[in-house]
């Protein structure tokens, strides 16, 4: 992982690969933003014009790279977009700070050590880029044993966050929580994209046994005797086909001031074939991320755990592979959920709410303030709300609301969603309590109503459809790698830290 300092020395002074700094637009020309200014007086005060001159516009997401000239200890200046300059002295957006930071670690793969002269004043600002650094420096690379070329550049070593004050408690704090989130987003990310024949729902649950003891969570493991005894047949039904038995894990953070709990629950297939409602071919060669749900969920209560919140929080990880085989559940099968409730599988590729199903009701058996669920559910929500943006469906709206605010806060994109009443009618079925699917039209939507249903009565939940966001297939963009992103984790830590705080 990339190291994080704060750096007390000057831009001027610091030895470093290079030195990034963040230039924008205002009105037609470049400006240099805030904590360059050591940066832009080496250059005599033409910074801005020798970027023009070399092409640089100040868009969001790109990167020049310049000689440094004598004055500096650092051979090469980065300079980052920033978009358009704030007005009347406004701060930037911390988001922008983000994915500029991103933008320039990416950019520097291959270096020991870089010097991040962009703004920095607040903690707040210095937090967020040094996460987005933090992110940004991403790389899976365990697969690639003769890595060449441009695969062969390892990821920034170390990130120098200048200008922020080391000796201040709340900027000591921000680059701290900074450093935890983002080794917990990239644990996720590594989750994600470890290819299915050696993530499967046992090896997952060892991972998690492992973290636990290392930061002191209690971790619960039921296999697949413990499932049938239980009657968890969500969980079962859906790994029935697989010859790697499904597995439901407890990892569990307590502090003794809590006052409040959380459940977090996540979706874990570790490979998603469809089942015997089989995916046609070119939609299940990244299934390996359907997972990404459990991944979150387990990172975001490590980085619970790290931070030291005052809250509690579980997460609960429905890990199951979903195949097709002669023991596999098919389409028609009636199964009985942990809840007693029994449903018919139309479709054994919306699989996901059966094994969140099971695992939402052995959650709310421990009347928790609020259930979160995370899960890669449903491709309409993809067709509904693209492939960065994930939804948002609760059973109170404020509740929804306030998750829509937080998510916002700390840069992930998402958007409320309903929940209409008329749609459950879709649901019913001739032979048991409900079925698996319903119309066709507005299925994301059906998707968190199935889920509704299982439920704890009183009891606060919201559903997260991560399925556009949870996996990025494109080209790396900001701190957003290719692969597994890690999409949702911030979101579920702040919401553990306001919690925390007594302020939901």
């Amino acid at each position: 992982m990339t190291a994080l300092t704060l750096s007390t020395a000057g831009a001027a002074t610091l030895r470093a690969d290079a030195l990034v700094v963040g230039v924008a637009k205002s009105g037609k020309a470049l400006v240099v933003a805030p904590g360059a200014e050591a940066v832009d007086k080496a250059f005599d005060g033409r910074l801005a014009a020798v970027l023009e001159t070399l092409g640089a516009s100040g868009a969001e997401g790109e990167a020049t790279k310049l000689p440094a000239p004598a004055g500096l200890k650092a051979p090469v200046v980065l300079a980052v977009g920033l978009g358009s300059a704030p007005e009347d002295g406004e701060p930037y957006d911390t988001e922008t700070l983000r994915r500029a930071a991103g933008t320039a670690s990416r950019a520097l793969f291959g270096s020991k050590k870089a010097a991040f002269a962009l703004p920095a004043g607040t903690a707040e600002e210095a937090g967020a880029v040094a996460e987005g650094a933090l992110l940004g420096a991403y790389s899976f690379d365990v697969y690639k044993e003769r890595a060449t070329g441009k695969d062969a550049k390892k990821p920034l070593a170390e990130v120098a966050l200048l200008g922020a004050k080391p000796r201040d408690k709340a900027h000591k704090a921000a680059a701290e929580r900074a450093l935890a989130v983002a080794e917990e987003i990239n644990r996720a990310r590594d989750l994600i994209n470890t290819p299915p024949n050696d993530l499967t729902p046992a090896a997952f649950a060892a991972l998690a046994q492992t973290a636990g003891k290392e930061h002191g969570l209690k971790v619960q493991v039921l296999d697949e005797k413990a499932l049938a005894k239980g009657g968890y047949g969500g969980i079962l039904g859906v790994g029935a086909g697989s010859e790697n038995p499904p597995r439901l894990v407890k990892v569990a953070y307590t502090h003794p001031k809590a006052e409040k709990s959380l459940a977090l629950v996540g979706k874990g297939i570790t490979y998603d074939s469809g089942g015997i409602s089989l995916k046609p071919a070119g939609h299940n060669e990244t299934m390996k991320c359907d997972m990404s749900g459990a991944a979150a969920v387990f990172a975001a209560v490590v980085a619970a755990a790290r931070l030291g919140l005052e809250v509690n929080v579980t997460a609960w990880l429905a890990l199951a592979e979903n195949m097709p085989s002669g023991s596999a559940t098919r389409p028609g099968d009636v199964l009985r959920m942990y809840s007693g409730k029994t449903v018919e599988v139309l479709n054994t590729d919306a699989e996901g709410r059966l094994v969140l199903a099971d695992a939402l009701t052995r959650a709310s058996e421990e009347t928790p303030d609020a259930i979160v669920d995370v899960a890669t559910l449903t491709g309409a929500m993809m067709l509904a709300l693209g492939s960065r943006t994930f939804g948002i469906m609760a059973n109170d709206d404020d509740f929804r609301t306030a998750l829509h605010g937080i998510a916002d806060e700390v840069g992930e994109q998402s958007w409320p969603m309903p929940l209409p009443a008329d749609l459950r009618k879709g649901m019913d079925s001739p032979t048991a309590d409900m079925a698996n699917m319903g119309e066709r039209m507005g299925g994301g939507l059906v998707a968190g109503l199935f889920l509704q249903e299982f439920v704890g009565e009183g009891i606060t939940w919201a559903h997260l459809d991560i399925a556009g966001p949870a996996f990025h297939e494109g080209a790396p963009y900001g701190y957003t790698p290719k692969g597994g992103t890690g999409s949702s984790v911030r979101t579920l830590v702040r919401l553990a830290e306001l919690t925390a705080a007594g302020e939901l």
